[in-house]
């Protein structure tokens, strides 16, 4: 015996209402020429409103068909818990534990650089000089100047200590002496001017050399030989520390308390909870670890700036890099997965259709890490309902539907 298909009884019963109504169509027509020709006679509207209301009935008849959709078939999953180990991604910035700004603090014009850009220094390298003839000059001067304060100071000295003597002998007036007291008192005074001035001026003279302050890798020279600077003003160049080197994330804070737990965690060598991915998905081969969280949580953002150490041996790390640090989830925790084909994106915002009393319903969620087929759900779901995995581009909001057998459920 042949099988009749539900599409195809539906086909025939609209061609046969169709056909209804064709001919009502074809009565009314011969009624509204029999209505013309006995209108002068009689005068009664009454056939008019009784046509009315039979093309009416027909159309209400075909729109109520055209407005009453057949439920969509659909396939669905039932959302489990399940222990799922998979890395979290956070946009990062590779930056240097120390770095600092070059700038003179006397002026002159640059006589030497003594390094090449973009070289590797130590601590107390000498990398740039300025013109020192000036600077000289001027400690020498203060020199001589401290001498005569101490050729004046040791007159002064012995003027008092003469007056002492013929004062104790009452051979001198004591006005006499005190004067001499206040002029020996003069000229320590100067001696001890003279003495700054020598300091000040011997800075200026050790300033106009200038220094690595510490050990790293400095940059390229903003200035040539000869050109003039500035104190305060000028950048000469920026050195920064290169190994190790600091990658820094913006931490949500609702994830404050788990990576908390991650500070106690002590690094070693083989440690995998951080890794960084570079650009161009190059995975960096050596593991860093947590070295802090900032003190505060940014109120704009409402995250909290964590700080990663990795090592830097071969120089791959630049400063300013930016790049996505993986941290391994905890495999000991619950997580919501299921199949990444049943969400839907609209606007970077994600979406999936849930279930309910043969509708499917439109539902926002916040989703973790792709995992093969699976993506994790972080909120919008829980455990025991029917996401829509089959038929979701044929579905609106509360659209009804028609479950098919559950597809089989894989673990992880």
């Amino acid at each position: 015996m042949k099988s009749v298909s539900h599409k195809g009884t539906t086909d025939n019963t609209k061609r046969q209402s169709s056909s209804r109504c064709v001919k009502q169509k074809n009565n009314v027509n011969e009624q509204m020429n029999i209505f013309f020709m006995a209108r002068n006679k009689t005068g009664s509207g009454s056939l008019i409103i009784a046509i009315a209301l039979l093309i009416a009935s027909c159309g209400d008849k075909q729109a109520a068909q055209q407005k009453t959709p057949p439920p969509t078939p659909v396939a669905v999953y039932t959302v489990h818990e399940g222990n799922a180990s998979y890395y979290d991604e956070y946009p990062a910035t590779v930056t240097p534990l120390n770095q600092v700004d070059i700038r003179p603090q006397v002026a002159g014009y640059i006589t030497g650089i003594f390094f090449k850009d973009g070289q590797h220094i130590v601590k107390g390298q000498k990398l740039y000089e300025i013109d020192q003839q000036q600077y000289q000059a001027a400690y020498q001067q203060s020199i001589a100047n401290l001498n005569v304060a101490k050729a004046n100071e040791a007159k002064a000295q012995q003027d008092a200590d003469r007056y002492t003597d013929l004062a104790q002998k009452d051979a001198i007036a004591k006005q006499t002496l005190d004067h001499a007291l206040a002029d020996l008192q003069s000229a320590k005074m100067q001696v001890e001017a003279a003495k700054s001035n020598v300091n000040n001026v011997q800075t200026n003279l050790k300033y106009s050399v200038i220094y690595a302050p510490f050990t790293g890798t400095i940059g390229i020279s903003q200035v040539k030989p000869g050109a003039s600077v500035s104190p305060g003003q000028t950048l000469l160049n920026t050195i920064s520390t290169d190994d190790p080197m600091a990658v820094d994330i913006a931490v949500d804070q609702s994830q404050i308390a788990r990576f908390s737990q991650l500070v106690q965690k002590k690094a070693n060598g083989k440690d995998s909870t951080f890794t960084l991915v570079l650009p161009g998905q190059y995975t960096y081969p050596y593991p860093g670890y947590l070295s802090f969280l900032d003190r505060s949580v940014d109120p704009q953002t409402g995250t909290l700036k964590a700080r990663l150490i990795f090592p830097n041996t071969k120089q791959i790390l630049r400063a300013g890099i930016t790049c996505n640090v993986r941290v391994q989830n905890n495999a000991g925790e619950k997580s919501l997965l299921i199949p990444y084909k049943a969400v839907v994106e609209q606007l970077g915002e994600y979406f999936v259709f849930v279930v309910n009393d043969n509708k499917a319903l439109q539902r926002k969620i916040s989703v973790g890490t792709k995992i093969s087929d699976k993506i994790v759900v972080k909120s919008g779901l829980q455990a025991g309902e029917n996401v829509v995995t089959e038929g979701v581009q044929k579905l609106r909001d509360s659209s009804a539907v028609q479950v098919g057998p559950p597809k089989a459920q894989t673990g992880k």
